[in-house]
C-alpha cells in the first residue's frame, strides 16, 4: 500500500500539468477574444486567475486540484466563469457567477449569484454602511446540490463585519461567517489587512481562525492567506487546515493577470 500512494504521488505533477494544459488552451482563446474586446472598449477589465491546489493529511491519499478563473468588471458588476478539475477525485465542475455592489444613500448593496454543473445555484447578500469606519451584515444560501466549495467559507451562513479604512489601498477589518443551516457549529472569523506599497504594489494579510466539528469533534485550527499584488499581475500563498471542515489540509497557490 505505501508504495501504491507513492506511485500516485509521483503522478500527481504530471496529471496536473495535463489538466492545467488543457483547461489553459480554451481558456486562453477566451482571454484573447476579452483583449479583443477591450481594444475595442476600454471600460472592461479582466482578470485572469490559476490556483493549484494540494490536500494532504489525515491518513488519506493525497490529491490536488485546478482551477481556471476569468473575471470581467464593467458597470453591470463583475461576471465570472470558472473550471475546477481534480483528477484523484474524480471532480470536474465549472462554474459561473456574477456579484456588485450598488450605492444606496449611506448604505451599500452587495448581491452575488453564482451556478455550476450538477445543478447548484446559490447566492448571498450583504449591505454595508460607513466610509472610513465601516460595519456590515449579509446571509447566503444555496438549493444543497453537490459543489465544490472553492469560496472555502461556509455557504449557507449568517456574515458580520467591522474595520477601518485609512484609504482605498490600506484597511483593516474584521469578518465572522458562521453556517447556519445544516452544521451550525462551523465557523469561521477573519482578520484582513491591506497595505499600499509604492509603484502601484500592495499587500493582503487575511488570517483565518477555525472552529467546528470535525467528524464529531470540535476543532479549532488558524489559517492564513497572504497576496501580493503588482499593477497587473498578483500571486497568492494560502495555508488552511481542516479545510471545507474535512481532517484534510489544503495549501493553495495562485497566479494571475489583469488586462
Amino acid at each position: 500500500m505505501p508504495r501504491k500512494r507513492k506511485t500516485v504521488h509521483n503522478a500527481l505533477p504530471t496529471l496536473c500539468l495535463r489538466e492545467f494544459m488543457k483547461h489553459f488552451v480554451w481558456m486562453g482563446a477566451l482571454a484573447g477574444l476579452c483583449v479583443t474586446a477591450q481594444a475595442q472598449d476600454q471600460i472592461p477589465q479582466y482578470k485572469f486567475s490559476t490556483g493549484i491546489y494540494a490536500l494532504s493529511g489525515a491518513g488519506q491519499p493525497n490529491s490536488h486540484g485546478l482551477d481556471v478563473n476569468l473575471r470581467r468588471t464593467s458597470d453591470a458588476g463583475n461576471l465570472w466563469a470558472a473550471w475546477y478539475r481534480s483528477p484523484e477525485q474524480s471532480v470536474s465542475q465549472p462554474r459561473l457567477g456574477w456579484d456588485s455592489s450598488y450605492d444606496m444613500t449611506t448604505w451599500r448593496i452587495q448581491p452575488s449569484v453564482q451556478m455550476a454543473s450538477g445543478g447548484f445555484w446559490g447566492g448571498s447578500l450583504g449591505v454595508e454602511t460607513g466610509d472610513s469606519w465601516f460595519v456590515g451584515a449579509g446571509f447566503g444560501r444555496t438549493n444543497l446540490h453537490p459543489y465544490t466549495n472553492l469560496n472555502f467559507d461556509p455557504n449557507d451562513a449568517w456574515m458580520a463585519s467591522a474595520g477601518y479604512r485609512w484609504s482605498s489601498v490600506q484597511s483593516l477589518g474584521f469578518q465572522i461567517v458562521r453556517d447556519n443551516r445544516q452544521n451550525p457549529d462551523q465557523q469561521h472569523v477573519h482578520a484582513l489587512y491591506r497595505m499600499g506599497l509604492p509603484h502601484g504594489q500592495r499587500l493582503t494579510v487575511d488570517v483565518l481562525f477555525k472552529s467546528g466539528l470535525v467528524e464529531e469533534q470540535f476543532t479549532r485550527r488558524t489559517g492564513l492567506s497572504v497576496t501580493y499584488d503588482w499593477p497587473q499581475f498578483f500571486t497568492r500563498v494560502a495555508y488552511d487546515p481542516i479545510i471545507n471542515f474535512t481532517p484534510q489540509t489544503m495549501w493553495r497557490v495562485s497566479v494571475g493577470t489583469r488586462f
